[in-house]
């Protein structure tokens, strides 16, 4: 029997293309993801734009990878994020806050203001103090938890926790997170996951024969780009704590106290983290420039636009 070979689906090219173009597939993976009420599944999808324009020019324009509407009138907001950065849930709260307010035309009321969900996949562990891979947030009254305001709700997934027996009470929910962090390594579809004509579907869109040779050169060049970031990321972090500690070392002897010492030594790691963060995003975009990787996959990558 012949093997197939299966692109990695948290990939941007293929994540896209399987969740952001095939309302079953993100209907069957969001119902079976997010914690949605018994009653409150969704039935029917439709896509919206994923780029989200400001109304004031000033403001920040933001692009999601799947952006949808179900029958309520409901949005959901999905995001794979291969690499973890400290300010990633900030910016994700700043999408999803945009698409709660933007849904208000002049002069509407607030009353037609529908809920919005928010999905981010992580593929890096970012709580380390935690087994927990599963993060949900809602607005929640701190005195009786049963209460709740309706209106955005964030779930965060560290995929690389994740395990099937961790959501057992999910099981189509479990082989979609599996689909995510193993098909990249199939050869062939497995047998559970064929109970599901979604997951069938999905695979059989993962399959590197459904791609052009334009699209498989993105897909290739996309993960050259993320595997660079992480190494140069992993670099600075280490050259920063490195520095940190030496000045902070050099600073606490100095004043001669165990207590100036002390805040020497926090204030060094603190300046050194931060100087190596800010030369991160330079440092990350020209490195890739030099591999010959495109300005746009370094624009999406790194945020930056000027280097």
């Amino acid at each position: 029997m012949t093997q197939t070979r299966f692109l990695d689906p948290r990939s941007d090219l293929v994540f896209k293309k399987i969740f952001g173009q095939h309302p079953d597939l993100i209907k069957s993976f969001l119902n079976n993801i997010l914690p949605l009420q018994e009653g409150r599944l969704i039935e029917s999808i439709d896509y919206l734009m994923p780029e989200q324009a400001p109304r004031i020019p000033s403001m920040k324009n933001t692009i999601v990878d799947v952006k949808c509407t179900d029958q309520k009138g409901r949005i959901f907001i999905v995001e794979m994020q291969m690499t973890w950065s400290k300010n990633f849930m900030k910016r994700f709260l700043f999408g999803t806050s945009k698409a709660f307010v933007q849904q208000l035309e002049a002069g509407g009321a607030y009353s037609d203001l529908c809920p919005v969900y928010g999905l981010a996949i992580v593929n890096q562990q970012f709580e380390e103090t935690t087994p927990e891979w599963f993060h949900h947030y809602r607005l929640t009254n701190t005195k009786d938890l049963d209460k709740t305001l309706e209106g955005i709700e964030l779930v965060f997934l560290e995929l690389p926790k994740f395990t099937p027996q961790t959501f057992e009470h999910k099981k189509i929910g479990s082989l979609w997170l599996r689909f995510l962090r193993e098909t990249k390594d199939l050869h062939f579809i497995p047998d559970e996951f064929k109970d599901s004509p979604e997951l069938i579907r999905a695979i059989e869109l993962a399959e590197e024969s459904a791609y052009t040779a334009a699209e498989l050169e993105a897909y290739d060049e996309y993960l050259d780009a993320i595997s660079v970031e992480k190494t140069i990321r992993q670099d600075s972090y280490e050259d920063g704590m490195e520095k940190g500690i030496e000045k902070g070392k050099a600073e606490g002897i100095k004043e001669g106290r165990e207590e100036g010492k002390a805040e020497g030594i926090k204030e060094g790691i603190e300046k050194g983290i931060e100087k190596g963060a800010e030369k991160e995003k330079l440092e990350i975009a020209r490195k890739m420039l030099a591999q010959g990787i495109d300005l746009a996959t370094i624009e999406q990558i790194t945020g930056l636009k000027d280097f």
